[in-house]
């Protein structure tokens, strides 16, 4: 019986998750959720996986959310990111889903990291800012790091066992490996007109094609931002250098991603669009589990295709691939700018196209620095953020 912890337990992550759990409960025990606001949503789980803990963003989040619990169950509502950071590293569960969606997710994180436990890395941003910071201490604490993105799970089931062993430090050219390709749909605006990106809405940019997702996470995807936060998060778990690591759209999205070996064999992961399958694998590796996700049909797929991302179509894309060897700073920057942008457009507040000049902006603003802490990411992250703002205020006049 392991003893899971699930960080973002209301999000589609965190609920894909607890759904595979479900399915064994044989092998598996809920020992604390948490969530940052949603305490309607966070009632009914704790009602159906009795945690021993629960823990909220806020205390007024933790007080309804105690109210509506009542004498149901004997979960202990906590609230706060001292008690995120103490359930994260707590001896009594064997298993971290880090599933928080942002910046937020880092410090919770990077808590199970140093506590050495099984972390399910869900969480784009926590190696997008502390890339090699959060490796290090991974190779300290004895961590195992086990990719949830479907992407990162892709290439990680295609890679030899030996180098699954050696996540983060690993050589592709070691293991017979030419380079990795990431796939990406390309999001709701792959075939519309360039010119017609700037007058998209929200609800538009909100309309994934393939994947059911928080708005967040739908617009980095129109904007294939979120295609390079994972292509900065695949550099730093399998240690590409910039030749081993190549994205390509693929519309369909049966094809998660790829390894490309120099005999000339490419090894696909495949399956449907459902994240439950590489919540599976990383819960059960390295055995297999039921996920409740039907086996592709192959009859029923009329054509697989593939292309470049054009430059002119994802800004953000590029931005995010050559921040990534820029430095961490430039990452770090990048995501909290994005972060900012993201949440103004939801808002209504600028347009699509705005995004990618926020971020631009940002990136050009601010001074390269050796982000080589946690506290000089974070003070990256905060001055990031107050450009990004700045940079709105002025549009807002």
């Amino acid at each position: 019986m392991r003893r899971i912890t699930v960080l973002g337990a209301t999000g589609s992550i965190g609920q894909n998750t607890l759904d595979v759990v479900a399915r064994h409960p044989e092998d598996f025990q809920v020992f604390a959720l948490t969530a940052h606001s949603q305490a309607n949503a966070m009632a009914e789980l704790c009602l159906q996986h009795r945690p021993k803990f629960a823990v909220m963003g806020s205390q007024s989040a933790a007080s309804e959310l105690k109210n509506r619990l009542g004498k149901q169950v004997s979960t202990q509502v906590l609230y706060g990111p001292q008690a995120l950071a103490d359930i994260s590293l707590a001896d009594e569960s064997d298993v971290v889903m880090a599933a928080i969606v942002g910046a937020a997710g880092l410090a919770p994180t990077l808590a199970a990291i140093d506590a050495g436990k099984d972390v399910l890395l869900a969480n784009k941003e926590a190696l997008v800012m502390s890339g090699q910071l959060f490796i290090d201490h991974a190779q300290r604490s004895g961590a195992r790091i086990l990719p949830v993105d479907s992407e990162h799970n892709a290439i990680f089931q295609c890679l030899p066992q030996a180098a699954q062993q050696q996540v983060g430090t690993m050589s592709l050219a070691e293991h017979g490996i030419d380079y990795l390709l990431l796939t990406g749909s390309g999001g709701p605006f792959r075939d519309l007109p360039i010119n017609q990106l700037a007058e998209q809405t929200p609800s538009a940019a909100c309309k994934h094609p393939n994947w059911s997702m928080g708005q967040k996470i739908s617009v980095d995807s129109a904007t294939m931002l979120n295609k390079g936060l994972e292509y900065i998060e695949a550099r730093w778990l399998f240690n590409c250098s910039r030749e081993q690591l190549k994205v390509v759209i693929h519309p369909q999205s049966v094809i998660h991603s790829m390894v490309q070996y120099t005999d000339g064999s490419v090894l696909a992961q495949m399956g449907e669009p459902d994240m439950r399958t590489p919540i599976a694998h990383s819960l059960g590796y390295p055995e297999r589990l039921k996920s409740g996700v039907a086996g592709l049909d192959f009859t029923q797929i009329s054509q697989l295709t593939f292309k470049q991302p054009e430059p002119k179509r994802y800004p953000c894309l590029q931005l995010a691939i050559e921040a990534c060897w820029e430095g961490q700073w430039a990452t770090t920057a990048l995501n909290a700018a994005n972060e900012i942008a993201v949440s103004a457009f939801l808002h209504k507040q600028v347009g699509f196209t705005d995004i990618a000049k926020v971020c631009d902006s940002v990136l050009q603003s601010l001074p390269a620095t050796k982000a080589d802490s946690l506290q000089t990411l974070m003070t990256v992250d905060k001055q990031a953020r107050l450009t990004a703002n700045k940079w709105l205020q002025e549009y807002a006049q």
